[in-house]
């Protein structure tokens, strides 16, 4: 019998002539009935899916936690149940702003998206290597993301629509901070930390709720590129992070980061100086310290980056028993959001795809659709209650709903005034510990940037984001100022 794989179409007929198109006559026109020329021809067409508005640019690996620290006291979440457990993960690496095909050593916060595929379903950590984001209200997000993107007109990147917006909301101030500082460009994914970035909750099996904010630090070790050597590497390599994330995995140096978590209390939530669900600011290290959780490992780069990196569906929505949202006004925004950007891009069956996919058992009601990638559920019925099977919605504690939690907590009563205008004095510090070389770099990578804002509403812009440094660090305004060549009134500034 031969070992021979004969080539078929997508149906399985097979293909008798692959190089050769059917034709009327040796010169003559092609012919209609050549049906695999047009199968190859309308595939061919299709190829190309809508890139993620953000995050479009990234790489992906699959990878292992395994938990060396007990947290059980604080979640009934089964990934966490006992040291030594390991869960199959997958993590893609992205830049924010750039296209599929920008370069992966721009000045630009990175995304740090995990799919854990636990026993209880997909839970989906999606965060950036930054603790805080640019806004705190999901109302803001798409103004936010059409100013780091490319100019109506001149679809060019435009420090101009960068730095008004900036100016006009200086709740941003903290992100920037650390996006125009020596952190600003990570020298490749490896290199940098992960945080979940927004406040979730834990609920354990006594049914007590605490908040939660999720750290991965780098075992590498944090390592940046500055805006010169940035530029050289943009140079001779747009894909440099991609490259050596694959590399290093192909030859076995497997890149760790290590899970660690903030705890805080009901209590403390109502009692910090700060609204502790607000995305722009912190939890201090030394009133809420980091607790060791496990280990976060990558070990294998997918076969097709297509079917896995780019197909990779992550949102905020899919928490498992015991891990749960908090009023975390982007967090909320992001449950709708990125689930119907998945709908769009890959289809409403998305989670069925294989990267998406949960290994253990999924019961629902859903049918139909676009791209039905399995059997479509058979002849279960499509609707509940029925009489036909024994299916009932879960009896464990919901989150979402949680009588720790009360209704008017949860749609507001955190949310207090005091404080939440504060977006100077963290920036601020932020700036103090800096050494001063690095002060100083972090200056020149602001003011270069400001160079580059135009128009009539040049000194408007500038003015107003000059403001809002002076109010985190004189020092840091005045230095800024002097490199732009704006002449300073302090009697304004105190404005």
């Amino acid at each position: 019998m031969s070992n021979r794989r004969f080539i078929t179409n997508e149906t399985g007929i097979p293909v008798k002539f692959y190089e050769d198109s059917e034709s009327v006559g040796e010169r003559g026109p092609l012919l209609i009935q050549d049906y695999f020329l047009f199968e190859k021809m309308a595939h061919f067409n299709r190829e190309r899916i809508p890139e993620r508005v953000v995050h479009a640019k990234g790489s992906g690996a699959y990878g292992t936690l395994t938990i060396t620290h007990d947290i059980t006291k604080y979640t009934k979440a089964k990934i966490f149940g006992e040291v030594g457990k390991q869960t199959k993960a997958f993590l893609r690496f992205s830049t924010v702003g750039g296209e599929l095909g920008s370069a992966d050593a721009e000045r630009d916060p990175r995304g740090f998206a995990i799919k854990f595929y636990t026993e209880e379903g997909i839970w989906d950590l999606v965060g950036n290597n930054t603790p805080v984001f640019f806004i705190k209200d999901p109302k803001k997000f798409s103004d936010f993301i059409h100013t780091q993107k490319r100019d109506p007109r001149t679809n060019c990147k435009s420090p101009t629509m960068m730095w008004d917006f900036w100016s006009w909301n200086p709740e941003s101030l903290h992100q920037v901070m650390i996006l125009m500082s020596d952190r600003g460009i990570p020298k490749s994914h490896r290199f940098m930390n992960g945080y979940g970035s927004h406040t979730f909750s834990f609920i354990n099996d006594k049914e007590e709720l605490v908040f939660v904010k999720f750290h991965f630090k780098t075992a590498q070790g944090i390592e940046n590129l500055t805006a010169e050597e940035a530029a050289q590497v943009k140079s001779q390599d747009m894909d440099h992070a991609q490259r050596d994330l694959v590399e290093a995995i192909d030859r076995g140096d497997f890149p760790k980061w290590n899970m660690k978590i903030q705890i805080m209390t009901e209590k403390e939530a109502e009692e910090f100086q700060w609204n502790p669900f607000d995305l722009t600011k912190v939890w201090p290290h030394g009133d809420f310290p980091l607790i060791d959780v496990g280990v976060l490992e990558l070990n294998e780069i997918p076969d097709n980056f297509f079917a896995h990196v780019e197909q990779a569906a992550f949102s905020p929505s899919n928490v498992i028993p015991g891990i749960g949202f908090s009023p975390d006004k982007m967090l909320q925004g992001r449950i709708f959001s990125y689930p119907d950007a998945h709908r769009y891009r890959l289809g409403v069956n998305h989670n069925s795809l294989p990267v998406n996919k949960c290994p253990f058992a999924v019961n629902n009601y859903h049918k139909d659709g676009l791209m039905r990638f399995d059997d479509n559920r058979g002849s279960s019925p499509n609707y509940y209650p029925n009489s036909f099977d024994n299916s009932e919605p879960y009896d464990g504690i919901d989150l979402n709903n949680c009588p720790h939690q009360p209704k008017d907590k949860r749609i507001g009563t955190f949310d207090r005034n005091h404080n939440d205008d504060d977006h100077y004095s963290q920036p601020g510090k932020l700036f103090e510990i800096m050494p001063e070389d690095a002060k100083q770099r972090t200056i020149k990578n602001i003011s270069d940037s400001m160079k580059g804002i135009t128009g009539i509403k040049k000194e408007e812009i500038i003015n107003r984001q000059l403001c809002h440094f002076f109010r985190a660090n004189v020092t840091l305004g005045m230095g800024i100022a002097r490199e732009l060549g704006v002449s300073i009134d302090m009697d304004k500034m105190k404005m």
